[in-house]
């Protein structure tokens, strides 16, 4: 547990260190706040105090970012060799991809505090749904958590940054866009298969306040496979050498 810890605060530490936080968090801010309280804001036009457009861009900007973040995980460390060196410390290639997992997870929470200060505004301007707006937080953690272990994977299989970004958004639009449209289009099993595989599904039910075990094991299992992906991608490397 002490040398993943090591690894994420090494790897959080490199994040602020070259700007990349301070982008992120700064550009996400920005938006979601235009959204939130100004272009398509329905808080001050209907007087109605929720966070629903907050949730509404955020699930698209994360969707964007996380590809970002996650893009030189492992794949500058694999272009600049650095991944061999690591893996000649008293570190497995689990504890290594965890810790490179907990490091953008980390970097999303402290995004995610950034805009609590809406939430507290909001609920000040009238009756909110706490439970729906906690719920909206919350799928937005998992979501960023599975998009985060399907980034890490998609930069552990290149030495390019560019390759990394590209797969993981490719990958990532078939959760985020591409079931959910085909399922629309489908009927029975198929289409009950192809709904509960779009990340929209289960991050529609949890912003509305409604913890569903199913909701956790979809999220859970994606992220488990990721990193084992991950996991397994760094073994076949070391294999290889």
């Amino acid at each position: 547990m002490r040398s993943i810890w090591v690894i994420t605060k090494r790897e959080l530490t490199s994040y602020f260190d070259s700007l990349i936080a301070y982008l992120m968090i700064i550009i996400f801010l920005i938006l979601s706040g235009i959204f939130t309280w100004l272009y398509g804001s329905t808080i001050f036009l209907v007087g109605q105090a929720d966070l629903q457009v907050f949730f509404g861009i955020s699930y698209w900007t994360l969707f964007f970012f996380i590809p970002a973040i996650t893009m030189r995980s492992l794949a500058e460390e694999n272009r600049s060799g650095t991944i061999e060196l690591l893996s000649t410390k008293a570190v497995s290639d689990w504890q290594i991809v965890v810790g490179k997992f907990l490091a953008s997870v980390l970097l999303l929470v402290i995004a995610l505090a950034c805009t609590i200060p809406y939430y507290i505004s909001v609920a000040k301007l009238g009756n909110v749904d706490h439970g729906a707006i906690i719920g909206g937080y919350f799928g937005l953690l998992l979501m960023s958590a599975m998009y985060i272990s399907i980034g890490i994977f998609s930069s552990s299989l290149t030495n390019n940054q560019i390759v990394a970004f590209l797969l993981a958004l490719f990958i990532g639009a078939f959760f985020h866009i591409l079931f959910q449209f085909m399922a629309s289009g489908s009927t029975g099993l198929i289409g009950g298969i192809l709904d509960y595989l779009s990340v929209r599904t289960h991050y529609d039910s949890l912003s509305r306040g409604v913890v569903d075990t199913r909701d956790l094991i979809y999220f859970g299992s994606f992220i488990l496979v990721g990193l084992v992906l991950s996991q397994t991608m760094l073994s076949k490397r070391n294999w290889h050498n």
